[in-house]
């Protein structure tokens, strides 16, 4: 016989979501690091790939959890994963935190995760001041020598630009997810 009372509480988080986004992490991780390997290396061709592969997979995430907080806890979960699997990651948590709140601040600003223009728009703006806060941190570390931060701008600005084209081929992979009955709304 149950004699406690039926758990009401609401709770923001569904479990579902939590999956999601942890199981995104993971994929966001693997696939980087897959297309970096398959590439040969980090060349400009597989740096562009892996910031598509990665802006897309955001775009779907975000598609698919529609709620505050779904970017920071994805970018908390995938450096937690990205420090067990190759052991970095743990320097730019404060700049990927600093990028993911900024960018759902702007979502929320322009009318929260209902449309989807403010989704592509605040991970456009996540992709940039993350990458410029990276260039800001490894500016901190080479500060005696901004000669190195010539190469560091480059791979910035070529990875920066496989970023742009992930915001299309999300929208594009988005689309065909609702077809299928995958992502709603």
């Amino acid at each position: 016989m149950n004699t406690h009372p039926p758990d009401t509480t609401k709770h923001y988080w569904e479990v579902r979501e939590l999956v999601v986004i942890g199981i995104f992490a993971a994929i966001t991780k693997v696939s980087s690091l897959l297309v970096a390997l398959a590439g040969g290396g980090m060349n400009p061709l597989s740096l562009m790939l892996k910031n598509v592969v990665f802006t897309a997979l955001i775009i779907v995430l975000l598609f698919k959890v529609r709620k505050f907080g779904a970017l920071t806890l994805f970018m908390v979960v995938g450096a937690v994963f990205s420090m067990l699997l190759m052991g970095g990651g743990f320097f730019l948590l404060p700049v990927m935190l600093l990028a993911g709140l900024m960018a759902e601040g702007c979502i929320v600003l322009l009318g929260g995760y209902g449309r989807n223009r403010n989704i592509v728009l605040g991970v456009a703006i996540y992709d940039i001041v993350s990458k410029l806060l990276a260039v800001g941190v490894s500016y901190l570390y080479v500060r005696e020598q901004p000669q190195m931060l010539i190469v560091t701008g480059i791979m910035v600005g070529i990875g920066y630009v496989g970023a742009i084209a992930g915001l299309f081929v999300g929208t594009a992979f988005v689309k065909e997810l609702r077809h299928a009955g995958i992502v709603r709304a």
